[in-house]
């Protein structure tokens, strides 16, 4: 799958493997949230803030949706470093998946 820089088209597209199609939605920032609007389907907003400090950190920290006071983290991928390396080096926020 491609990670498309749904604002910058002169971005190339990053390539993902298909499971990432699930692995996105442990990055995006809920609309509402710190400026994320809301998107249809396909497209997400990853605040530029939270891929910095998940690269930093080399994890990510992820709270249950039916238990706010539960939540895990894991370990970044060496494809999500490099994906999130991506965002940041060029400064994207919304992404598209195709």
């Amino acid at each position: 799958m491609f990670i498309h820089a749904a604002d910058k088209p002169n971005v190339p597209p990053f390539e993902m493997p298909a499971r990432f199609r699930t692995d996105i939605a442990y990055f995006m920032t809920p609309a509402g949230e710190r400026g994320a609007p809301k998107l249809p389907a396909g497209e997400y907003w990853i605040s530029l803030e939270d891929s910095r400090r998940w690269l930093d950190e080399g994890a990510v920290e992820v709270i249950s949706p039916l238990d706010n006071l539960n939540s895990t983290e894991f370990e970044l991928t060496e494809e999500q470093e490099n994906w999130l390396r991506w965002m940041v080096e060029n400064e994207i926020e919304h992404v598209r998946s195709e």
